[in-house]
């Protein structure tokens, strides 16, 4: 019997009261009834479950949720983050719409904004501003989708705070305007030393742009000869360890060498692998040039301190040579053999003192003792030595005014002045050229005093030095004078010398005017103010002839038992009768016993051992007021001032000093001249 198919096809068209036709179709049909059934159940309680998951999830996120009605826009769901957000409660959110709220008026203030949501499905809103009921403002994230959970659509609308990431990407955008506008250098580069990053402070430091830096290696910035120490600190770079400043040479863009400070940093990803480095530089050149003056300064103080320590014992040593050599002299025939060679004694004696004497205004270390002077007689002094320091490339001149004025100066320092000049002048003239020194009397007007600065108008007499060398161009000549400022290659010169000349000139009240451009020579202009005053001893040029003798009791003091001896013996030849002690003491002793003729003079070291000169004359014109008291050393500095040894009226005679400089020093206090 064939099988009923329409009971087969469509089950539910057949009545249910229709027996099977056979026991094996009808328990087909059962199997079929029950499968349906438990599939229902299955989907039944996987959608609970599901619910239930998607429940948990809703009430636990750490976003706000919102659950819209698609058609009206009420609220028919909020989870518990969002209410702890918002200080509002859920039945206060709960059937509201959502313009309603004021929360949301920034986000959803009106219908149309809300149609918005309605017909763009998916509308996402960074950092906005929702207020909650306490009146904060945090800044959030709004994202809404529409979707079909059932027979209808909703609006789910996620809230998330992002105050933390906005604030994280202020403090970023801060850091990174930090960054870019500091004055330090700082560059990134990758694990191989491609730049990467370029601030403004490294385009100043290195003269590079960003664009023309970034994509080329590190190795731009220094020489090959640094290669190896790049290579040192990128090891430990690459190691993860930070490398803290170090003093190193880098090079500009133009090619000059700059001292920079320069420390790097390595540049990580989250799980700690190298990825680049950071390295902050700043320009340390100034620093290094100002240490290195100081180390110069350093080294000028110690020249001074051992310039004084032992100046005293070679100008006493420089003084038995020349008093040797002038005794020797007296001896013998002015036309004898042997005269020449006491006299090139005696002119290497003076040159050794000369030295003496430049090393001691060189460390400052010099008291300085001005007097009357003639400057035509101080150039007319120092021209053979000049004629010696400039060479004979050099053609040099002098031009001297007759009747030149008097000034008021220290004669050791105005050589030195001049002597500085003068190989100044010599070196802008390599290949030759000519130097004209030149003395004149100046009167200095109104219109002169008021474009340089510091001069007063008044009678002045000019000291110029001019030469036909490079010249100078107007920036030089603005640092000319700044201490330790020079244009000479390295180990040349010090930039001490103009600085000095410049002291110099101030301790006299003179005033230095310059003139000079590229190319065109330059001229030094000294005035010195003119005193009306008649030359001083010191400065009177000897006369030809014998030295001038004498018959009074003179008493030299002096501990050094040679230079002691030749004073004595050098005195007693010119007639004098000389009494001798080794210390202030002992000459305390000898004046008390003495029972000839009083002593009118005495001469004496300032700096002896158990009582010095100082103290020993003032026990002496204690008791003889009229007493004259001559002081000699081969040191002069800071304790002859404070003792009063350079106060006007003190008689002082430099070390060392020939017979005939003492003989007429001697004879002019005894004669009442004034020193």
């Amino acid at each position: 019997m064939k099988p009923q198919e329409s009971v087969i096809k469509d089950p539910q068209s057949a009545p249910v009261e229709d027996p099977p036709q056979n026991a094996a179709g009808d328990l087909t049909t059962k199997n079929r009834v029950r499968k349906l059934a438990g599939h229902d159940a299955q989907s039944e309680k996987a959608m609970r479950a599901s619910e239930l998951s998607y429940r948990r999830l809703f009430e636990a996120a750490r976003d706000g949720i919102l659950i819209l009605e698609a058609d009206t826009g009420r609220i028919s769901d909020v989870n518990p983050f969002l209410i702890e957000m918002l200080g509002l409660s859920h039945s206060e959110l709960v059937g509201t719409p959502i313009w309603e709220l004021g929360p949301f008026r920034d986000i959803v203030s009106n219908k149309a904004k809300f149609r918005q949501l309605q017909e763009q499905g998916y509308v996402r809103y960074e950092n906005l501003p929702l207020e909650t009921r306490g009146g904060q403002k945090i800044a959030v994230e709004f994202v809404s989708n529409v979707y079909q959970p059932g027979d209808r659509d909703v609006i789910q609308c996620n809230i998330r705070d992002i105050t933390e990431r906005t604030e994280a990407e202020k403090e970023r955008s801060r850091i990174a305007v930090i960054i870019e506008y500091s004055d330090e250098a700082i560059v990134s580069k990758t694990v191989g030393g491609i730049i990467i990053g370029w601030n403004r402070g490294a385009e100043q430091l290195y003269g590079y742009s960003a664009e023309d830096i970034i994509g080329r290696h590190v190795s731009s910035l220094f020489s090959p000869d640094q290669y190896p120490e790049y290579l040192k600190i990128m090891k430990k770079v690459r190691a993860g360890e930070t490398v803290e400043s170090f003093d190193t040479i880098r090079q500009r863009k133009d090619g000059t060498l700059i001292n920079v400070s320069v420390g790097i940093t390595p540049i990580l990803t989250r799980v700690g692998a190298v990825i680049g480095a950071t390295k902050h530089g700043h320009d340390i050149t100034r620093i290094k040039k100002l240490e290195e003056q100081l180390i110069e300064t350093q080294k000028m103080q110690v020249v001074g301190h051992l310039a004084g320590g032992v100046a005293h014992d070679f100008n006493n040593i420089l003084a038995i040579i020349m008093f040797c050599s002038d005794l020797m002299s007296a001896e013998l025939q002015p036309d004898a053999p042997l005269q020449k060679y006491t006299e090139e004694i005696r002119k290497a004696a003076e040159r050794g003192a000369g030295l003496t004497n430049q090393l001691l205004i060189f460390s400052r270390n010099q008291a300085v003792q001005p007097i009357v002077l003639d400057l035509n007689n101080a150039v007319k002094d120092l021209s053979q030595i000049l004629g010696r320091l400039i060479g004979e490339n050099i053609n040099m001149t002098t031009v001297s005014e007759k009747e030149i004025w008097h000034v008021k100066a220290d004669p050791g320092h105005v050589g030195q002045l001049l002597m500085n000049l003068v190989v100044n002048a010599r070196d802008a003239m390599p290949k030759g050229g000519r130097l004209t020194i030149a003395t004149q009397n100046v009167m200095l007007d109104e219109d002169y005093a008021r474009v340089h600065a510091g001069c007063e108008t008044g009678e002045y007499v000019m000291l110029s030095i001019r030469d036909t060398g490079t010249g100078m161009t107007d920036e030089v000549k603005a640092h000319l004078f700044d201490p330790f400022f020079t244009t000479k290659l390295k180990g040349k010169g010090t930039g001490l010398g103009l600085a000095t000349c410049l002291t110099i000139a101030k301790q006299c009240g003179a005033h230095i005017d310059v003139e000079s451009g590229l190319n065109q020579g330059a001229t030094f202009k000294i005035y010195f103010p003119r005193v009306k005053q008649p030359l001083d001893a010191g400065a009177m040029p000897f006369p030809a002839g014998p030295l001038p003798r004498g018959a009074e009791t003179l008493l030299v003091v002096e501990d050094d038992l040679f230079v002691r001896d030749l004073t004595s013996e050098g005195l007693q030849s010119l007639g004098y009768q000389v009494l001798s002690a080794s210390n202030g003491q002992n000459a305390l002793g000898i004046a008390q016993e003495h029972q000839g003729s009083p002593i009118q003079l005495v001469i004496t070291d300032v700096i002896m051992p158990v009582m010095g000169g100082k103290v020993m004359a003032e026990w002496l014109k204690a008791t003889n007021p009229d007493l004259k008291v001559l002081f000699t050393s081969g040191y002069t500095g800071d304790q002859f001032a404070q003792d009063g040894l350079q106060d006007p009226g003190i008689a002082f005679l430099q070390k060392p000093y020939s017979q005939a400089i003492l003989a007429r020093k001697v004879r002019g206090m005894l004669d009442g001249k004034k020193e």
